[in-house]
């Protein structure tokens, strides 16, 4: 089968792609949430990456993709060692932060991270640049996510350290960022989508459980039954499917569009606390919704074609 071409704008397939990505990864945040008090967060996700990275490695074989750097371009695998760092990273980050601050104030700072993609990669990608109206609707999203998540962003739940947990939270959403630049930009967006993951999956197996150990996590196997169902959704679908198709869809489609849908996840988080723990659904909540579709109608807008002479 001839490789698919890269694309300068979405398509249907791959808006459909990332709606699933984006609305399983709001999801999983209400998982990661009701999985915490049975398993420490750390833990969790080292678990997770670990689960993720055993199913990657035989896929990656039975699709032909080779485990070594031999067929790989110069300076690939540097790239991929430097990608998978910035992901484990982020990660944990994402998890100690959550020990400050509130996950709705964290999120707001996690979700800058199209801001960094679209600050950073047109330096590489002159095609990725946005111009004026791309903006507008970036700067939309965002203002949606924060009004979905206005309580945590006030403050009025937060402790006397969330300034802490706020950094950590700008910091992991720049790392994000920079993952995707590095994807983008090196020699390793000429490798495989699976291994590009297997990169990250496989350094956040290697690193977590020492960041969970430095933080003095209780390492208890004796799971439940909904926590191993958790665990293992959140290994499966979301750190081998969800990702897989995350990288895919890089390698793809510019990754500037593709990043603002992330505005989205946020949103479906809220909605899947709603419908599971029957938290309110309220006008503010309706009014981000409309605010991150708008922006991502417009980061996505094609340009108007100049007539033919």
């Amino acid at each position: 089968m001839p490789a698919r071409p890269r694309q300068d704008h979405l398509d249907t397939l791959a808006i459909a792609l990332l709606l699933g990505c984006c609305l399983f990864w709001g999801a999983q945040q209400v998982l990661v949430k009701a999985t915490v008090a049975e398993v420490a967060p750390v833990f969790q996700a080292f678990v997770r990456f670990a689960i993720a990275t055993a199913v990657l490695a035989p896929w990656c074989l039975w699709r032909g993709v080779p485990l070594g750097t031999a067929r790989e371009p110069q300076g690939a695998w540097r790239a991929g060692l430097l990608a998978g760092g910035l992901f484990a990273a982020e990660f944990a980050c994402i998890y100690v932060g959550l020990q400050y601050t509130p996950a709705s104030r964290l999120t707001v700072f996690l979700y800058s991270a199209p801001f960094w993609v679209a600050l950073v990669l047109p330096r590489f990608h002159p095609a990725e640049r946005l111009v004026g109206w791309q903006w507008l609707g970036l700067a939309g999203a965002f203002v949606g996510v924060a009004l979905a998540l206005g309580d945590g962003l006030l403050g009025g739940h937060a402790g006397p350290r969330a300034w802490l947990g706020d950094v950590l939270g700008l910091a992991a959403g720049l790392l994000w960022g920079l993952t995707t630049v590095v994807i983008r930009s090196t020699a390793l967006q000429q490798v495989a989508p699976a291994k590009q993951l297997l990169y990250q999956v496989a350094l956040s197996a290697a690193a977590l459980p020492l960041v969970s150990l430095a933080l003095g996590e209780r390492w208890d196997w004796d799971f439940s039954a909904f926590a191993w169902a958790s665990i293992l959704a959140q290994s499966l679908i979301g750190a081998f499917a969800s990702y897989l198709a995350w990288m895919w869809l890089l390698a793809h489609y510019p990754a500037t569009k593709i990043s603002v849908f992330v505005f989205l996840t946020p949103v479906f988080a809220l909605l899947a606390g709603a419908a599971w723990l029957r938290e309110p659904v309220t006008p503010g909540l309706l009014a981000a919704l409309a605010l991150v579709a708008a922006g991502i109608v417009l980061v996505n807008r094609r340009p108007r074609s100049l007539p033919v002479k």
